[in-house]
């Protein structure tokens, strides 16, 4: 079975600009080649969902000695498709837009290889798109020019007509121009083009860390130089860059430009690290927590005699995951739990049950087991009756023993224990130590130790934290982290509001 190459856009930077059929190639190919100015979280992504993917490095990196050469990744691609594999050739921005995919596909074609081309959203739209330039507007420029900066205006030989552009009027988009840019500028002004028209260089345009200098054609060289703007730069010039003052967006966010750490567990870490990116926070992801499911008997156990219980108390999202878990190889579903009373100890652990079908009867105020409790209390049909507690292991006698005292049986059953995962606690050692942590969320006591496994006690103390609520407060305190701010509630809405009162920057994160 011959192979295909799918000459994939990977967009700019941000992983939300993939197109849905780069997404879906790369959840289902054989083999990833992937340029090195595609995100990393994007191929990390589609191994998370693809296992099995072979990974291929084949960036170019400004001529160091680590670059891969064209002829070696047009042998590549050949090989790959000649051993019948569907490989993502996943290269920055769009594929033919000075990136060199219509050679590949030239290769690919005099090989005999069937290809496909994804396009992408291009650097040169969406950098300046995130900075608030648009690279029209009916008033100020009807005509963009999209134009290579690599090539030297000095030079006798060359393909642009700098003094033609100069006269045309409209946007010039500059890719890759950051050296050549006093040179490109000079011929700008030769052509006839006003040294004080508005220009703006974007650097890592859709990133969390993008920077963006604004100035005018002739002095935006020494602009860029003197804030350290380096490669991956987009240049815009023309009178639309005037249009930023008035609509920047992306970089005025409340937590742009802050640095913030997410401790949950790994496959719960997406929805609040999601969160804080769009508020505009670089986070750095540690999976401080990775749940350990316990010996599945004892829940099948109790579930096969659930028509004794009159209540089954829920403390986590992974406690009703599990027990679904259970049902499913049972062969069972929700109406096995038809007739059985719910509670919850907070509002995620009932969003957890309203998936899988079910309202919980109780869910507290405070969503702490206290309570819980206080929220039973004010029920005439608890006293007395039967309790199943779905739990983690080690987790705090607080609920089953308020529910003995009210004459309650209760079974607890420990299905999953937290334990503690290093995963990226090296890079977040580094910059606690250099200062560039501006906050670290922890959304359960026991995050707050994996957090001290991870970093060390001392390190650990270097960034203020944020917590979801009183217990998990108690956990920060106790360890001796400084406590900036807690959730207002017991979800990610309200963990990330609290980020923002502790280190945003005073605009609304609505």
């Amino acid at each position: 079975m011959s192979g295909v190459v799918y000459l994939v856009g990977a967009g700019p930077g941000d992983p939300g600009l993939l197109t849905v059929r780069a997404q879906q190639l790369l959840a289902s190919c054989d083999a990833i080649a992937a340029d090195a100015l595609a995100n990393p979280a994007i191929v990390a992504a589609a191994r998370a969902d693809n296992p099995s993917v072979e990974l291929h490095d084949v960036g170019k990196r400004g001529g160091s000695g680590d670059s891969a050469r064209q002829d070696t990744i047009n042998a590549l691609l050949v090989r790959l498709a000649r051993e019948g594999k569907r490989v993502v050739r996943l290269k920055g921005g769009d594929p033919l837009v000075f990136g060199r995919g219509s050679e590949e596909a030239q290769a690919l074609a005099r090989a005999g290889v069937r290809f496909e081309i994804v396009p992408g959203v291009t650097a040169g739209v969406a950098a300046a798109a995130y900075a608030g330039i648009p690279v029209t507007h009916r008033a100020a420029a009807t005509a963009v020019t999209f134009v290579t900066g690599h090539e030297d205006p000095g030079k006798g030989a060359q393909q642009t007509d700098w003094a033609a552009l100069a006269r045309a009027g409209g946007t010039i988009v500059l890719y890759m121009g950051v050296r050549t840019l006093p040179r490109i500028a000079d011929a700008l002004v030769q052509g006839g083009m006003s040294p004080d028209t508005p220009a703006a260089a974007v650097q890592w345009g859709t990133y969390a860390r993008q920077r963006t200098v604004v100035a005018t054609l002739t002095t935006l060289a020494d602009a860029v130089e003197r804030d350290g703007l380096g490669a991956p730069v987009i240049t815009v010039i023309g009178p639309v860059v005037a249009l930023r003052d008035e609509i920047a967006w992306f970089d005025r966010r409340p937590l742009f430009g802050k640095r913030v750490v997410v401790t949950r567990a790994s496959a719960q870490a997406g929805a609040l690290r999601g969160a804080l990116e769009s508020l505009g926070a670089d986070v750095l992801e540690l999976p401080a927590l990775r749940i350990v499911p316990l010996d599945p008997e004892p829940l099948r156990e109790a579930l096969d005699r659930i028509d004794e219980y009159d209540w089954i108390v829920f403390t986590s999202q992974n406690g009703v995951a599990l027990l679904w878990e259970s049902l499913r190889v049972a062969g069972r579903d929700a109406r096995a739990l038809a007739g059985r009373k719910l509670a919850c100890v907070g509002r995620a652990t009932a969003d957890a049950l309203r998936a899988r079908g079910l309202v919980a009867d109780v869910v507290p105020e405070r969503f702490v087991a206290e309570g819980v409790l206080e929220a039973l209390d004010l029920r005439d049909d608890v006293r007395g009756k039967h309790v199943l507690y779905v739990a983690a292991e080690g987790a705090r006698d607080v609920l089953p023993e308020g529910l003995a005292n009210r004459g309650c049986t209760v079974d607890v059953v420990p299905v999953y224990r937290t334990a503690s995962d290093g995963a990226g606690s090296a890079a977040l050692r580094d910059a606690l130590a250099a200062g560039r942590v501006d906050a670290v969320t922890f959304a359960s006591a026991s995050a707050v130790r994996g957090y001290i496994d991870a970093v060390g006690a001392e390190l650990a103390r270097r960034a203020p934290a944020v917590s979801i609520g009183p217990v998990t407060s108690d956990a920060v305190r106790a360890a001796g982290i400084p406590l900036g701010g807690e959730a207002t509630d017991a979800s990610i809405a309200a963990l990330a509001d609290a980020t923002v009162r502790l280190v945003g920057d005073g605009r609304s994160a609505g």
